[in-house]
């Protein structure tokens, strides 16, 4: 498995904005294309959107973000997501290490 771990900092004062236009518009594209979301949040100052999705494979991941772009459905947003974001990393990440139940805080 590989994924991708993207951070977007996101125009000032539109985080609200992009995060309702990420959940109707662009989520609904990856659903559509089996392509999982694990995990998003948004940074304490509200000005980066952090998300990781998950692949089984490099090719995996190839095929199904080719398919993402060539889809109806993302051309149709044509470039309005650059409306919201300012930059945009994104870093291919192994897994390592995964903990079956959440560590608890020590108590000594």
């Amino acid at each position: 498995m590989v994924s991708q771990l993207r951070i977007y900092t996101i125009n000032r004062g539109m985080m609200d904005a992009w995060l309702k236009f990420y959940l109707d518009k662009i989520v609904p594209i990856y659903r559509m294309l089996e392509i999982p979301i694990e995990a998003t949040w948004v940074n304490a100052d509200r000005t980066e959107f952090v998300w990781v999705r998950s692949f089984d494979s490099v090719e995996d991941l190839e095929r199904k973000e080719k398919a993402y772009y060539a889809s109806a459905e993302r051309k149709a947003l044509g470039d309005t997501p650059l409306d919201y974001i300012a930059k945009v990393e994104v870093k291919l990440v192994l897994p390592v290490f995964q903990e079956e139940a959440p560590l608890s805080p020590r108590r000594d």
